[in-house]
């Protein structure tokens, strides 16, 4: 049992788990605006441990969603159990999170989540203009259960636990300082507040770089559980988290790039 409750925070958590270059300018002109830091067409593949065993591999996909005006980005995230892990717990978890490309405030997250036994359907619209979360829950593994629906109150402006990444990945990052954002995932929104702590090089399977080491305060507020975690971003103008880590009672848990790819629309791929 302990070994399938491993398997199963890894899992969540590697998914929960997710710019300050200015261009010269001519005498008397404006400075160039900086470069976008994320483009529809974007990819991050990263692979996830337990300890020393791989636990498997979260895959998160930039889309644009809709046309003109009212045009929005799309996360999806799909993560899944490999290895040993999945030999003692099964998983295959997809997120889908839309949110504003202008401000990165949430629009909506849906989560399909199948982890052994436990199936469950979730959908979480943010109405900005009504200041209200509203949930729609369902649990496929109990059969005849009622659907849950629930409405709270939120800021005009929230992150879910996918867009905070990368509204994180928009702000200037500088040692010393702090970023506090709202994240709401369908109740209470927590204020969470991100320490940035060090510039230091890292090394994960895409290549070795600079990174600042962000420690956001999610345990105890948005997640119940006891613990801490780490997510370091590049010091480049894509800010991509390099690596996410979580110190539970059951262990650490590592989530490290492995590639970040684009389509032809966006941007050319890192290179380290």
């Amino acid at each position: 049992m302990s070994g399938c409750r491993t398997a199963k925070i890894s899992l969540v958590l590697g998914i929960s788990v997710a710019t300050a270059v200015l261009a010269d300018h001519g005498p008397g002109g404006p400075p160039a605006a900086p470069p976008e830091p994320f483009t529809p067409g974007e990819t991050l593949t990263y692979d996830l441990s337990w300890q020393i065993f791989p636990a498997g591999e979260v895959v998160a996909t930039l889309t644009k969603k809709g046309e003109g005006a009212k045009d929005a980005y799309e996360v999806k995230a799909t993560g899944a159990s490999r290895g040993f892990v999945s030999l003692l717990y099964t998983v295959h978890d997809e997120f889908s999170s839309v949110f504003d490309p202008h401000t990165v405030c949430s629009e909506s997250i849906s989560k399909k989540i199948s982890e052994g036994r436990r199936r469950k359907d979730t959908r979480i619209v943010f109405d900005g203009a009504r200041k209200l979360a509203i949930l729609d829950e369902r649990d496929l593994a109990a059969q005849g259960a009622p659907a849950k629906h629930a409405e709270n109150a939120i800021p005009g402006c929230v992150q879910d636990v996918v867009s905070a990444f990368y509204f994180v990945r928009r702000q200037p990052l500088r040692v010393g300082e702090q970023i506090r954002l709202p994240i709401n995932d369908g109740s209470k929104t927590t204020d969470v507040r991100l320490e940035i702590q060090a510039l230091e090089k890292i090394r994960v399977p895409m290549g070795t770089q600079m990174a600042y080491r962000v420690e956001p305060t999610v345990f105890g507020g948005l997640l119940k559980r006891k613990g801490r975690m780490l997510v370091w971003f590049s010091d480049d103008e894509r800010r991509l988290p390099l690596r996410i880590k979580a110190m539970i009672s059951v262990g650490t848990i590592t989530a490290d790039l492995k590639s970040a790819t684009t389509s032809p629309s966006g941007p050319p791929p890192a290179t380290h």
